[in-house]
């Protein structure tokens, strides 16, 4: 073997032979792939082959169109013999539906058809039970052992070296930074290494001090006996009966997600020790845990009561704690992961090879991979407990529909607030994000001055876990004052001699100003996308405060010193959520509530800091919202985070003050349009075409300055339907004059503006109309000036 190649892929499934064609694809030829056995013999040679497109999530979707077009080209035996899902419930149908809407966006020909078409197009099921169904031609299936060689056949053509019977012994870390791959025919010193390893992926990130928190999975399908004559079969997928099929030569492969799931090789203490010697092998097969599933495929395909069952397939997958991809670069500089494919990676080969081989030739993705990404999982996942709870109830749970504010329940309460005990006693309704628990709502605020009505909650999917409590809440912020626990907000020091001119290098605003100065700003990639958005506090000559959302201070906190690395800046980058606890107190009588707890002056403006004592609390005081009135977001060390909450408490309410949660938040900013990463901005949006160009200072260099356009095409605009019980909640399509030009962003309803608004990319202004599909009709709209609420900005002075 040579003893040096600039990229290593480590693994020869599916994923690692798809990194390394695209590698190729884009100059680079000085690459290795290294299997432990033969290619494909993890998980990808016991795979069931199905892909379809539609996805939630916009990236995946685009991803897997990406796959698609790849294997047309392919000698892999791809079928494109489209796909059905089929709706059991009412409930499901209104899934669909949406679902059908979001396809439009991508331009994918996913349709509402009959149960009586459903018939037409699989002969072999029954139809009773089922409510309607949705059809999409260019979904198929293919030979995932075929597309594997064929992938690496690619990479060979394009000069990849491809080495199986390789075992990897060790990857060796030099000063931050991957510098030699160790393996049983020789060391390789290299520049990047990519760990597609598969069920192996986070054996082989132990191996450079990188955890990838994945979970073995026991997968089970069967194939059956030749027993029909038809050809042209699509696959057919019923999630209320947790069931899918496709068609095998005369018979059909049938599996599902059963609610009583089996990790392999997993205990509370090590949840993904394979053994060593685990090549091209299947595990036990299982029948009395597939009997469920096989009771209900003979509720669809009656024949399956009677058919012989030639083999049973059991195979482990690879599975993470929230259903999605592990990619990217690692805290180990040149270290990539590509794994943790939960089931779906045959659809997703082709786009995870695409942006991984960007990502590793260009330094960052070209798309928003953010709930993708490895550096997602905070450091509650090195806890194989923690990470078991989670993979485990997102593999049981994995065709149940995600209505909005669902909510996981395994492994909490993690990470809590000082406050927590109070929110608990007094009926919080709690979310999590990022391990840490939140107010959603109070439940008894339901019957609250100013509560909903039944005339305000959203038709259909939106108003399914609804709750008047959010009117009440958010009207208390608007009338009077509202008391809310930001303590999960991610916190991030630098600080050092360098730390000033890091931050003014990589944030877009002007953030080394005058200590207190409190800056709203973003931090851009180079090809001017938003890579972060947050404040930034000066407490000091060499010290900064950043404060950023609750579900991105890894991400955040990852980019920052990734930049630092670039530059060689002299700083230190700490993530400091935990030590601080954050209440923010807004609201018209903030003020008069505040003021006899303190005996510091409170007039310090808008945009800065101070440090002032709340009743016995010493406090950092924020002069920022997020809600569009005057307040203070109000920072103290943990310990006396539980007195600080009781001391505003106490004194907030005589003066009507209500204790709010994050959907009132939610409501409150789309009313003033603030912008929340992840939805209305990110990677693929510039900060003009955001109607962030206030934020721009261009008479400064900084990270993307140079790829600005100050006239983008389109821009943010914000969007009023006719209807206000038509409530859009993201992905669904934006029509003007017929034609569909864009998806929403975010939406939501004011309780203010009595609105449903609604914010999408357009390329027209405000005055036109427009029309938003929402669960299968398309609601009229007309794009309006935002914000809607205080456009002048005085309330929040």
């Amino acid at each position: 073997m040579s003893d040096s190649a600039r990229i290593v892929i480590i693994g020869g499934g599916v994923g690692g032979a798809s990194v390394a064609y695209h590698l190729t694809r884009l100059g680079e030829r000085d690459v290795v792939l290294l299997e432990r056995d033969e290619l494909t013999s993890g998980s990808t040679f016991h795979s069931a082959g199905l892909v379809g497109q539609l996805r939630a999530d916009p990236t995946l979707t685009r991803m897997n169109q990406y796959s698609v077009e790849l294997y047309r080209t392919l000698d892999a035996g791809w079928t494109e013999c489209g796909g059905i899902k089929l709706a059991s419930t009412p409930e499901r149908m209104e899934e669909i539906r949406r679902q059908i809407g979001w396809a439009r966006t991508f331009g994918l020909p996913l349709e509402e058809i009959s149960v009586a078409e459903a018939v037409e197009l699989f002969p072999l099921m029954d139809p009773e039970g089922v409510v309607g169904a949705a059809y999409l031609p260019t979904d198929g299936q293919i030979d995932p052992s075929q597309l594997c060689y064929a992938l690496a056949a690619r990479a060979r053509e394009g000069g990849a070296v491809v080495r199986t019977r390789t075992r990897v012994l060790g990857v060796d870390v030099r000063g931050g930074r991957v510098s030699r791959v160790r393996t049983d025919r020789g060391d390789i010193d290299c520049e990047i290494v990519v760990n597609c390893g598969g069920m192996f992926a986070a054996e082989i990130g132990r191996m450079a001090g990188v955890r990838v928190p994945i979970v073995p999975m026991s997968h089970q399908y069967v194939v059956t006996d030749a027993f029909h004559d038809l050809s042209g079969l699509p696959t057919l997928r019923d999630p209320d009966l947790l069931v899918y099929y496709r068609q095998e030569v005369q018979g059909l492969v049938m599996g599902g997600y059963e609610r009583t799931c089996a990790p392999w090789t997993a205990t509370e203490n090590a949840y993904d020790a394979v053994p060593a010697d685990f090549n091209g092998r299947l595990l036990a097969e299982d029948w009395p845990r597939l009997e469920e599933i096989f009771g209900n495929s003979r509720v669809r395909v009656p024949a399956m009561a009677d058919v012989g069952v030639r083999k049973l397939i059991n195979g482990p997958e690879a599975f993470t704690p929230d259903n999605e991809f592990c990619l990217g670069e690692t805290e180990v500089g040149g270290f990539f992961v590509a794994a943790g494919f939960c089931a779906h990676g045959i659809a997703g080969a082709g786009g995870i090879g695409k942006v991984m081989a960007e990502w590793i030739v260009e330094g960052e993705p070209g798309m928003d991979l953010w709930h993708m990404d490895v550096r997602r999982f905070g450091r509650q996942y090195r806890s194989p407990s923690y990470t078991l709870k989670r993979a485990v109830e997102n593999y049981e749970t994995y065709y149940d529909i995600r209505y909005p504010g669902h909510e996981r329940s395994a492994g909490r309460p993690l990470r809590v607030s000082p406050a927590y005990a109070w929110h608990a006693a007094h009926g919080a309704a709690f979310g999590e994000k990022a391990g840490w628990e939140r107010v959603n709502h109070y439940e008894p605020n339901a019957a609250a001055e100013g509560a909903a009505g039944e005339d305000e909650r959203p038709r259909g999917w939106a108003g399914r876990l609804w709750s008047p409590a959010v009117g009440a809440e958010h009207r208390a912020v608007r009338e009077r004052a509202g008391l809310f626990d930001e303590s999960s907000f991610a916190k991030i020091e630098v600080t050092g001699p360098d730390a000033a001119s890091l931050l003014e290098w990589v944030c877009d605003n002007q953030v080394a100003r005058q200590v207190g100065a409190v800056t709203y700003t973003q931090a851009l990639n180079r090809r001017g996308g938003i890579e972060c958005d947050f404040t930034v506090t000066r407490r000091g000559e060499d010290e900064f405060l950043v404060v950023t959302g609750t579900a991105f201070g890894s991400h955040d906190l990852g980019w920052l010193r990734k930049q630092a690395a670039a530059t060689g800046a002299s700083a230190r980058i700490a993530d400091v959520t935990g030590q601080y606890a954050c209440f923010a107190l807004w609201g018209p009588r903030a003020r008069d509530i505040l003021a006899p707890l303190t005996p510091d002056p409170l007039a310090f403006p808008f945009m800065t800091a101070r440090e002032i004592t709340v009743g016995d609390v010493p406090v950092l005081a924020l002069r920022v919202t997020f809600v569009g009135e005057l307040g203070w977001e109000l920072y103290c060390s943990s310990e006396y985070g539980a007195a600080l909450w009781r001391t505003l408490w106490e004194a907030g309410a005589p003066h009507g003050m209500l204790a709010g949660g994050y959907r009132a938040i939610d409501s409150l900013r789309l009313e003033k349009g603030y912008r929340v990463w992840g939805a209305d901005i990110g990677p693929e949006t510039t900060p003009y075409e955001a109607g962030l160009g206030f934020c721009v200072r261009t008479g400064k260099d900084f990270l993307g300055r140079d790829a600005l356009d100050p006239e983008p095409a389109r821009r943010l605009r914000c969007v009023t339907l006719a209807d206000p019980r038509a409530v859009a909640l993201g992905n669904e399509p934006v029509r003007v004059d017929g034609e569909v030009v864009a998806r929403v962003t975010s939406g939501g309803y004011g309780y203010t503006v009595r609105s449903s608004i609604a914010y999408a990319y357009l390329p027209v202004g405000p005055g036109t109309k427009v029309e938003i599909e929402v669960e299968g009709a398309w609601v009229a709209g007309v794009v309006v000036s935002d914000p809607l609420y205080d456009p002048r900005g005085a309330r929040v002075r």
